[in-house]
């Protein structure tokens, strides 16, 4: 019973919280940054003025009015809901798997959004119809991996989930290649590509409406159950010992892990790193308690990816991919996170 002891010890310790405020100032720093830098700059005092016209009721159309409402207050609020949701994501699918190279398309979520959304392109539907299929599509896959990690009782159940998750993974990557090849090279290939690597540059209001609703509503089971899913790092026996029901406990998890990364994926692409990277580095800062470890992860990752979409859009004349630079910048730093990382994860 060392773990439960461990536990215990790292329960009681005064949790730090200076990092939570310190990165929630950051990312309120970034959120203004980014609604003055691009092609169409904004000083302070525009902003400001349009921000107290909005408040008071007053605001006159005008195009600081027009930039900072209708095109990048809905990325910037995009990037903030898609980059909490894929850090929370991977901080309770870390956690849970006792893993911490675990991100949350390990089930096979981002390949069934990717395949959805290929498929709804391929037949040239709408956008409405693009983000509806790449929903269902990841909600599908984690279904299937799960099904047959339950299936599949007289192995290790987690290590089964891993399995059947980069199996039916690869599956559907080769699905998603047949598509391709099949696809118009002039319109339909280029669309498939350039989802494949992520964007908010066409985030509306409504995609949001769509977004925000089920982002919030999987956190609420993962908020209710922080104390619990400190257990599942424990060994099974050791936790139902303490009274946890570790299946349903699981299940818990990827259902609402997985309709997070199914929401933000299905509005902004495939974006990686952000939940393998930012989990780590909030796990070195507060440790693995996951009620100190989820608001952190969230906060951490909201300021990633505006970060990220920030420079996509202004380092160059044209936009550059989002998963492109987050892949950029999140190898090095990962690989400074391994070099400082505690011995024991």
């Amino acid at each position: 019973m060392s773990g439960v002891w461990a536990l215990r010890r790292g329960s009681a310790a005064a949790p730090p919280q200076w990092p939570l405020w310190l990165s929630s100032v950051l990312l309120l720093g970034l959120v203004i940054l980014a609604f003055m830098v691009g092609k169409f700059p904004i000083s302070p005092g525009q902003l400001l003025d349009v921000l107290v016209a909005r408040l008071k009721g007053a605001a006159a159309p005008s195009p600081v009015e027009t930039v900072v409402f209708q095109i990048r207050g809905p990325r910037i609020a995009a990037a903030i809901v898609v980059g909490a949701a894929l850090a929370a994501a991977g901080a309770a699918y870390q956690g849970m798997f006792r893993n911490p190279l675990v991100s949350p398309d390990i089930l096979g979520v981002s390949s069934g959004a990717a395949l959805g959304a290929a498929l709804a392109i391929f037949f040239s539907l709408g956008a409405a119809a693009i983000q509806g299929f790449a929903f269902a599509g990841g909600l599908v896959a984690v279904a299937v991996v799960y099904a047959v990690g339950s299936a599949v009782r007289r192995h290790d159940p987690m290590l089964t989930l891993i399995l059947a998750g980069v199996v039916i993974g690869t599956l559907l990557g080769a699905l998603l290649a047949l598509i391709k090849y099949l696809a118009d090279p002039y319109n339909q290939l280029p669309a498939i590509t350039h989802w494949l690597l992520g964007s908010l540059a066409s985030i509306t209001p409504s995609d949001l409406q769509l977004a925000a609703p089920l982002a919030l509503a999987a956190l609420l089971p993962l908020v209710l159950l922080r104390w619990r899913m400190n257990l599942l790092s424990l060994p099974d026996d050791e936790a139902r010992a303490l009274g946890v029901h570790t299946a349903a406990l699981r299940l818990a998890v990827v259902c609402a892990a997985t309709l997070m990364t199914a929401a933000s994926v299905a509005v902004s692409g495939v974006i990686g790193w952000v939940g393998l990277l930012v989990p780590h580095a909030a796990r070195l800062l507060v440790g693995p308690d996951f009620g100190r470890l989820l608001p952190l992860s969230m906060v951490f990752g909201a300021c990633y990816l505006l970060a990220v979409d920030t420079l996509a859009r202004t380092l160059a004349a044209i936009e550059i991919p989002p998963g492109v630079l987050t892949a950029v910048i999140g190898t090095p730093l990962f690989l400074w996170l391994l070099a400082a990382a505690r011995r024991g994860w």
